[in-house]
């Protein structure tokens, strides 16, 4: 699930220090680019959402100069499906759109986020669920040098678990750059179920990137969780083990 911002796409996005400062010493202009990907294991928050296994991506973003911005990001999925009595649903289509600004040095962004998993029968999940797994968000994100604090709140219930409306994710992460094209991203967070506390845990990341030029960049990233191992073990996986995650993403 985004992503926006999951620490690897953070730090896959980053680049070079010096070409971000460039790009915000010009006059501002809207712009419209593409990325394509591929990772070892889909990651969202701590938590595997392709059973372990690999994830093809792909995404759009428009970003007007006044600050607006609106984006689509897809991913191959397989935790909906691998959940017992539901049979549909193996992509996850992220829809957002926010505004960024920057006020006395500090850069923040607020928007809207939905998780739409395209046809799943969530509602047929054998130990009870919601009629869909399809999930809506508000966020906002204060940014003060290379550190990052995120805030988002669901105002539906939570992928699927009945019950869970005004659950919430907190997001501390870091971007430093490291010289000659290569960034690092320390991350931890914590993600709180309503009226679920067996689902509720903290996860965190370190992400070692890697501009290659021509807008492609390669990632990998040591990420772990203290989820419990039976509520988010599907298929006799449990998907918030401690792992190795590699990514290559291109950027137009």
């Amino acid at each position: 699930m985004k992503k926006i911002l999951v620490p690897t796409l953070i730090a896959l996005a980053l680049g070079s220090v010096t070409g971000l400062a460039q790009a915000q010493a010009a006059a501002p202009a809207s712009s419209l680019s593409f990325n394509v990907g591929a990772v070892s294991d889909y990651r969202y928050r701590g938590i595997s959402q392709s059973r372990l296994q690999p994830a093809l991506q792909g995404g759009l973003d428009y970003a007007d100069k006044s600050g607006f911005y609106v984006g689509a990001w897809g991913s191959s999925i397989k935790w909906i499906k691998d959940t017992p009595g539901v049979t549909k649903g193996a992509t996850e289509l992220d829809l957002y759109g926010g505004y960024k600004g920057e006020f006395s040095g500090v850069s923040y962004d607020i928007g809207l986020l939905s998780y739409v998993y395209s046809g799943n029968n969530y509602g047929n999940a054998t130990a009870g669920g919601t009629k869909s797994a399809n999930t809506n968000e508000a966020y906002a994100a204060v940014t003060l040098g290379p550190v990052t604090a995120k805030y988002s709140h669901a105002y539906s219930d939570l992928f699927g678990n009945a019950g869970t409306k005004n659950s919430y994710y907190l997001d501390l992460s870091a971007a430093f750059d490291l010289g000659s094209g290569f960034s690092l991203t320390p991350h931890v967070g914590y993600q709180k179920f309503k009226n679920l506390a067996v689902a509720t845990y903290t996860d965190y990341s370190l992400t070692l990137a890697k501009d290659l030029g021509n807008g492609l960049s390669a990632s990998a990233a040591v990420v772990g969780t203290d989820a419990d191992k039976v509520f988010y073990n599907l298929k006799d996986k449990f998907n918030g083990k401690s792992g190795l995650v590699v990514g290559l993403k291109y950027a137009f």
